[in-house]
């Protein structure tokens, strides 16, 4: 497949295209957009608007349904782990960046770089992390 001029997230197919690219029904594609399975964005007049990610993910749970023999319950509780496994390797290289610039600063400090020579007293901090159940949007 060639990539198109807009992005992989842009809601550009009708529910007929994305049904025709995705290999499946149309009432297929609203089945699985009331479970929650694909969620297509929605044009002005509420029709469904498909991605290119979207008729991926349409794909995928074709397969997961047809050839790995997974009911529609399963495959939504794979689709929502693997997001979750997604944002939380987002979350962990940030802060492994975090970190990484920290040292760095801590590094400086230490060998006196940042103020011609002269060492500089590194005071302890104490760093606690909250888990909240909406993490901050990036």
């Amino acid at each position: 497949m060639t990539t198109p001029a807009f992005g992989e997230d842009t809601p550009v197919y009708v529910i007929s295209v994305a049904a025709e690219l995705s290999g499946l029904h149309p009432q297929t594609l609203r089945q699985y957009d009331r479970l929650g399975l694909v969620s297509p964005g929605r044009a002005t007049g509420r029709g469904r608007r498909y991605s290119l990610r979207d008729i991926h993910m349409l794909r995928e749970v074709q397969r997961l349904s047809q050839e790995e023999g997974i009911n529609l319950a399963g495959i939504k509780r794979i689709l929502e782990l693997q997001r979750e496994v997604h944002d939380l390797r987002d979350q962990v290289f940030h802060l492994h960046n975090e970190l990484s610039a920290a040292r760095s600063a801590v590094s400086r400090r230490m060998s006196g770089t940042s103020h011609g020579g002269e060492l500089l007293p590194v005071r302890s901090t104490r760093v606690t992390i909250f888990r909240s159940t909406n993490p901050p949007e990036q």
